[in-house]
């Protein structure tokens, strides 16, 4: 963000803000505080999770496509892929090792490459490592162990549902 003023001016607008919001004990939080909470929630991240590319019902967001609401753009490929299946879906996992997930690390199972990480973090509210990743639908299987390929070493990680916390 472009800030047209004097460091004084953000000073003031800044300590401003945190006396406004001393009751309810706010503290200040970055990108990375953002991402924490939004992954552990299971929301995707434009860009990450999600793009141009991406169709509804990979990501699980077949529920905000309103399919037989009416007739929109996309709609009839949306149809045809439902009733084909689709190819890759995103799944949550969730670690049971150390380790530290990142996008577009390898997601293998039985030595073979069947996806991609696209989102992940060591969570401090679930006190694990966490991931979403678009695996092979066949794959897909809550409970199934899958292999995550970080630093040239395979780290097991389970299949889990969404939201990550609150269970």
């Amino acid at each position: 963000m472009y800030f047209k003023g004097s460091v004084e001016v953000a000073e003031k607008v800044w300590e401003a803000l945190f006396e406004a919001g001393k009751e309810f004990n706010i503290s200040p939080a970055g990108l990375g505080c953002r991402d924490s909470l939004r992954l552990e929630m299971g929301y995707c991240l434009y860009g990450n999770d999600i793009d141009e590319t991406t169709k509804t019902l990979e990501a699980g967001l077949g529920w905000i496509t309103k399919l037989k609401k009416g007739d929109f753009i996309g709609r009839e490929a949306l149809l045809k892929l439902k009733e084909e299946g689709v190819q890759r879906k995103l799944v949550p996992l969730v670690f049971q090792d150390r380790a530290f997930p990142r996008k577009g690390y390898e997601i293998k199972k039985n030595g073979v490459a069947i996806g991609k990480i696209t989102s992940g973090t060591v969570s401090p509210i679930v006190e694990k490592p966490i991931a979403l990743g678009y695996i092979k639908s066949e794959f897909a299987n809550l409970d199934e162990t899958v292999e995550v390929v970080i630093r040239g070493k395979g780290v097991l990680a389970k299949i889990t549902k969404l939201p990550f916390i609150g269970k």
